[in-house]
């Protein structure tokens, strides 16, 4: 017992060591800032007064709060990111399925589907900003040419779609990758098993491989609806604020209070109400599961 004592407390020296490292990266990155951003959020602070900081306490979250386009942002950020996400997560869920035989057989056809992921967001928006462009671009000229009109996709009545097209296109590989590996790792004999059963190809579907992708699903829909949520390069260089504040996204807006307007604590104060929210959301959602998980053990 003695001599077994005597080989853990070096091993938990050196465990401690090893972790000086990450806690001093954690502390000099994550805290500084953080603690920095308390406090401008509850000081009244400018690029004039950054050094100098005059504390309001809790003004700066009721001027964010009462601002009616505050809420406006949290609606369009909530959404969008809601919208691509399920769009998103139903194209690639589908593109997983019908073209796994031809993606097992053709490995490179991987790569050409990936493709839109691995361009840069803002080139993508710059991009279709000068496809779309009312006056320049070519997609509302050969419409216009053809059927004699187009639609001015960067209005304020059409742009939100626009994006939502935008981020879908972009994005459903993401999407696709994910739900591909979850169907293919599904064993064979599983579905050999139902075959034999008599059960057909889409009652297979439907109550074998959906339900063991269930957890892949439900993962795919929470990336793909925070990274909607947080939108800011697509919007940004594509439409911006848009007409009449009809695109500002909650990151637009944050941006725009910070560097645009100059009230650095009013971001700040936004950042954190932002923050403390999806921590509530977080800890809601892992309260209701553990909830069911003890509802299904006492069951």
């Amino acid at each position: 017992m003695e001599e077994r004592m005597m080989r853990t407390i070096p091993q938990q020296r050196e465990g401690r060591l090893l972790l000086v490292p990450l806690v001093t990266f954690l502390l000099v990155f994550l805290s500084f800032p953080a603690l920095v951003d308390i406090v401008y959020a509850l000081s009244d602070v400018t690029f004039q007064t950054m050094r100098a900081p005059e504390l309001v306490g809790l003004r700066n979250f009721g001027t964010v709060l009462a601002d009616p386009e505050f809420w406006s942002a949290c609606w369009f950020s909530l959404r969008f990111g809601a919208l691509t996400a399920f769009i998103e997560c139903a194209l690639g869920l589908a593109l997983a399925i019908f073209l796994s035989p031809i993606v097992s057989r053709y490995g490179w056809t991987i790569a050409i589907l990936m493709l839109p992921m691995m361009v840069a967001p803002s080139m993508v928006g710059l991009m279709y900003r000068l496809v779309l462009h009312e006056f320049a671009g070519p997609l509302p000229y050969y419409l216009t040419l053809w059927f004699g009109t187009s639609p001015a996709f960067l209005d304020a009545g059409h742009a939100f779609w626009t994006l939502v097209v935008v981020e879908v296109l972009q994005w459903t590989p993401f999407a696709f990758l994910l739900f591909h590996v979850a169907y293919i790792s599904i064993s064979s004999e599983i579905r050999e098993a139902a075959a034999m059963d008599k059960a057909g190809a889409w009652r297979i579907l439907w109550r074998i491989e959906l339900p063991m992708m269930k957890a892949t699903i439900a993962i795919a829909l929470g990336i793909r609806f925070i990274d909607g949520f947080r939108v800011f390069d697509n919007v940004f260089t594509l439409t911006g604020a848009g007409a009449g504040g009809s695109t500002t996204s909650l990151s637009i807006y944050i941006y725009q209070s910070f560097f645009k307007g100059g009230q650095i604590g009013q971001a700040v104060a936004a950042s954190a109400v932002l923050f403390f929210t999806s921590l509530i959301v977080l800890y809601a959602g892992g309260m209701l599961k553990s909830y069911r998980e003890r509802r299904r053990v006492a069951a």
